[in-house]
């Protein structure tokens, strides 16, 4: 499938994990991805290469996410790799991870979630619009921890509670330009990196077993709907959040 030929994409976090997986999708159905790392540039290059090999075109942007001037730092390598193009999709998947419970989590956990979370998308979104043509695309990752009572993840979960409102707010201020917003969020996802957090005795098949589709997520499975909302099939879906973990915790199973 090649729909997204001739468009450029930003993937925020694209090193490793679901951002990877991301960038790489994109990259097959056509689009030139810029893989946006933050501290792990031998995962970029990697990302680069492998997509690459498969025929698609990326380049890499470092640019540590939550300091000061880390936006302008990224759009200094996003503008020099567009090259005078316009940006046609968005994607903000860099996030820091879970700080820990109330009672646990530091004030300065607590702001550095924010900052890479919450302000950081914010201020990558006001710093493409310029640059993002009319009836582009702009996708945030969420999480399921939104609907759900983690108080392990209290802090995490406000951040993306945060950038759901932001997804639902900016969808109605930029439809006029054709540009749709949505969100997507991912319940339990094993990754390469993440794949030790799984290996507790039991865990994988607790979580399997409070899934509807009884198995736990994996990048493509993201990947796939974030590449969904960034193509001209979803024109019509806009300011939405859409749940990618498999029917995660829904309910009681019969």
């Amino acid at each position: 499938m090649s729909d997204l030929t001739g468009r450029t994409a930003l993937v925020t976090g694209a090193s490793r994990g679901i951002g990877q997986a991301v960038a790489a999708r994109l990259a097959g159905r056509g689009a030139m991805v810029i893989v946006h790392f933050g501290t792990d540039e031998d995962g970029a290059a990697a990302t680069v290469d492998a997509i690459a090999r498969d025929g698609g075109t990326a380049l890499a942007v470092g640019a540590e996410l939550g300091v000061d001037d880390d936006v302008e730092t990224l759009f200094e390598g996003v503008e020099a790799g567009l090259a005078g193009r316009p940006l046609d999709i968005l994607v903000n998947n860099a996030a820091a991870a879970p700080a820990g419970p109330l009672g646990v989590t530091t004030r300065a956990e607590f702001d550095h979630l924010f900052a890479v979370n919450v302000r950081a998308p914010y201020f990558i979104i006001q710093r493409a619009l310029p640059l993002l043509r009319e009836g582009g695309r702009i996708v945030t990752l969420s999480s399921v921890a939104t609907r759900m009572a983690n108080p392990a993840q209290t802090s995490f979960a406000m951040t993306k509670g945060a950038v759901e409102t932001m997804s639902l707010t900016l969808a109605n201020q930029l439809g006029a330009r054709g540009i749709t917003v949505n969100a997507v969020a991912p319940g339990a996802t094993r990754t390469a990196t993440n794949g030790a957090s799984f290996e507790a005795p039991g865990l994988a098949e607790l979580i399997a077993g409070s899934t509807a589709l009884g198995r736990l997520g994996g990048p493509a499975d993201v990947a796939d709907v974030v590449a969904f909302l960034a193509s001209d099939a979803a024109r019509w879906i806009t300011g939405q959040v859409i749940d990618a973990s498999g029917g995660l915790f829904l309910g009681p199973r019969a």
